[in-house]
């Protein structure tokens, strides 16, 4: 049950990361609905980097709920974002 808790966990903190660097970086041509792409790419990067941050840093004690798993899940979701944030400019 501890490991969905700390899932859960990462998919809110994605989406949340993934509105800030929304907020942070600013693009003034941008489409309504863009808040719901970014906050789901925000959680998907989410769980893939606390997915990461576990397998790499608590290889023999996997939880979710570890540092290494907030860790990375927070860390590759500002990262995706920021990508996004700053590649969409080219397309707009």
């Amino acid at each position: 049950m501890q490991n969905w808790i700390g899932v859960a966990i990462w998919i809110v903190m994605g989406a949340v990361i993934g509105l800030t660097m929304r907020a942070v970086i600013k693009r003034p041509e941008e489409t309504p609905g863009h808040a719901v792409v970014i906050a789901v790419l925000g959680s998907f990067a989410a769980v893939i980097g606390g997915m990461l941050g576990v397998g790499i840093f608590h290889l023999y004690d996997g939880l979710a709920l570890s540092p290494g798993g907030m860790g990375g899940g927070a860390v590759f979701a500002a990262m995706m974002t920021f990508v996004y944030r700053w590649g969409i400019r080219g397309l707009i």
